[in-house]
């Protein structure tokens, strides 16, 4: 590591996270923090902008950027499971190899089928991209609404770092104009979303801009 990273890094006596108060993968980042009770430095950053120290510390000047005395990560499926290992309790990960596997894939495909229709949605400058974007996101969720029927949480008894993907997504749908009415296809997520979103840690983890997103 480069000595003025070091010196940077060395500032900090507590974890600091780096995020973006709209961005749906800090989100993702805040909600772990806030599940396991962690107390963290938040440094937050409006529309974006990226100030001179994370320029220093991370060589993409992305968020989140998580910063834990020498140790500074910048992939947010990486923090989630750094603070999984660093924090155990409670538990965001199953215990057995092939079911750890298996939540690992859900969130694969959760990145690939609907992160980048939200990213598309979000930073496209396309009419017909976001449009195009938005009727994926809605059909596509309508399409696996029905599995929410049959466990509490993303194919789990348990929530986990899958639902801590899920979640920052699904609070976001009215302001990406992704509009789900209720019926009796779309009920089973409406009641998942329920059970996320009254989580108490769930609600820590929201920035004043994240509750501005729903009505």
């Amino acid at each position: 590591m480069p000595d003025d990273v070091s010196g940077i890094v060395s500032k900090r006596s507590s974890m600091t996270l780096f995020s973006d108060n709209t961005c749906h993968y800090s989100h993702r980042v805040r909600l772990v923090l806030a599940e396991k009770g962690v107390t963290v430095e938040l440094v937050e950053s409006e529309n974006g902008a990226v100030s001179p120290e994370l320029s220093e510390l991370n060589p993409y000047s992305s968020m989140p950027t998580l910063v834990d005395r020498e140790l500074v990560l910048y992939e947010s499926k990486v923090m989630m499971e750094y603070l999984d290992e660093r924090f155990p309790h409670p538990p965001l990960l199953p215990v057995y190899p092939v079911a750890r596997a298996e939540s690992r894939l859900f969130v694969y495909r959760i990145e690939r089928d609907w992160a980048t229709l939200v990213d598309a949605i979000q930073s496209s400058r396309s009419d017909n991209v976001v449009t195009k974007s938005s009727k994926e996101l809605k059909e596509s969720l309508m399409a696996v609404a029905p599995i929410f029927a049959e466990k509490p949480f993303f194919m789990s008894e348990e929530f986990s770092l899958v639902d801590c993907c899920v979640a920052p997504i699904l609070w976001r749908l009215p302001a990406l104009g992704v509009d789900i009415r209720v019926s009796k296809q779309s009920k089973p997520l409406f009641d998942y979303m329920e059970r996320l979103f009254q989580r108490e840690a769930f609600q820590e983890s929201l920035t004043i801009q994240e509750r501005e997103m729903r009505p």
